[in-house]
């Protein structure tokens, strides 16, 4: 797994850690993504244990992710999010919180949570 790739996935978790637990539907994403970052044994089971722990976004270094990986990271961490079916208003705080985080002019993340969230919500309809 690359930096960029640690960090992004270092940084859902944090997200998913925002209602105080990871859930099932959370945990599938998290091994979705580390299986395609080609994160295997040990270096998949480093991040398993990291996850096991309640994260926050100051856990977090951005130092790796270019501008189109926080924009990436964002959209990610609005369908983690969703994915219990609905947004909790902490984990609309968490995203308001790493939209800070990723330096992203305001006008720029409402326009990138408003189709992410429509995006999720589409997506989860499905399944």
């Amino acid at each position: 797994m690359q930096n960029h790739q640690e960090s992004m996935l270092k940084s859902l978790i944090a997200v998913a850690w925002a209602d105080g637990r990871i859930d099932e539907e959370e945990g599938k994403l998290v091994e979705v993504l580390l299986d395609n970052f080609g994160a295997y044994g040990e270096e998949a089971e480093q991040m398993r244990e990291y996850a096991k722990t309640p994260r926050t976004l100051d856990d977090i270094d951005l130092t790796y992710l270019g501008a189109s990986d926080r924009i990436q990271l964002l959209n990610h961490a609005v369908l983690l999010s969703f994915i219990d079916g609905e947004q909790s208003e902490t984990e609309r705080e968490v995203l308001s919180g790493l939209v800070t985080k990723l330096g992203l002019e305001e006008e720029e993340a409402s326009a990138i949570l408003a189709s992410a969230a429509e995006r999720s919500k589409k997506l989860l309809a499905q399944t």
